[in-house]
């Protein structure tokens, strides 16, 4: 079982080598700050050098990540994962595992648009596919719902969660915590049950969309 900042690091090697392939493999400095991103990471982090590296060292122990040694113009060691050969992930598989890991318990419909910049599932259906794969693989579980949620979520099993992930719902929370929120606000206002899911996921999937803008943004500079 991977510690938090082991999962926070991994998840980002995984994320990363999809997102941005031309800056793969990672630097330290790359890595530390993939791990603190305020967008697409659920809790926000403020890891240092020394626990990335940390990290690495264990993850490189159990034969999940790789040094990549200067060459070829790079100055610096860089690092890249090979979870996906250790626990053999196909693209769909890594990509689920990714933002899991990054983001804690989430929907179908909410890992769906979250993967979309590292495999495009086509449809609902494809994504459930692959969850009930791992899941017979015994790396992912379905939770229990939640009060005020209509949709259960999907968990991973590689690591320790965030304490974080256990507080209760904010209203007030953007993302994908304020989504379940907004459909329990609209329900209690007396609107369409179905409707109100429809438009929790639509405005979960938009929020998701501009966390992923504001990543690529964080990318180029």
């Amino acid at each position: 079982m991977l510690t938090v900042v082991e999962a926070r690091v991994l998840g980002c090697l995984l994320e990363k080598q999809r997102t941005v392939p031309d800056q793969y493999p990672l630097t330290l400095n790359a890595l530390v700050s993939a791990c603190n991103q305020s967008s697409s990471r659920d809790p926000i982090m403020q890891l240092t050098e020394y626990d990335v590296e940390t990290a690495l060292g264990s993850l490189k122990t159990q034969g999940l990540v790789r040094l990549v040694h200067p060459s070829h113009g790079r100055s610096v060691t860089r690092y890249r994962q090979v979870a996906d050969e250790a626990w053999q992930l196909e693209t769909d598989a890594a990509a689920l595992v990714a933002v899991l890991l990054l983001r804690g318990p989430q929907t179908v419909a909410e890992l769906r648009t979250r993967t979309e910049r590292q495999h495009a599932f086509g449809s609902l259906t494809e994504v459930q596919e692959a969850l009930d794969a791992l899941q017979q693989r015994e790396l992912v579980r379905l939770l229990e719902r939640r009060p005020g949620q209509k949709e259960q979520r999907w968990q991973q099993l590689l690591a320790d969660e965030p304490a974080v992930a256990e507080l209760p719902v904010r209203p007030h929370a953007l993302g994908d915590a304020g989504a379940p929120a907004r459909t329990a606000d609209a329900r209690a206002a007396g609107a369409d049950p179905q409707v109100a899911d429809e438009l929790a996921v639509r405005v979960a999937e938009l929020e998701a969309r501009v966390a992923a803008l504001e990543a690529a943004l964080a990318d180029l500079l």
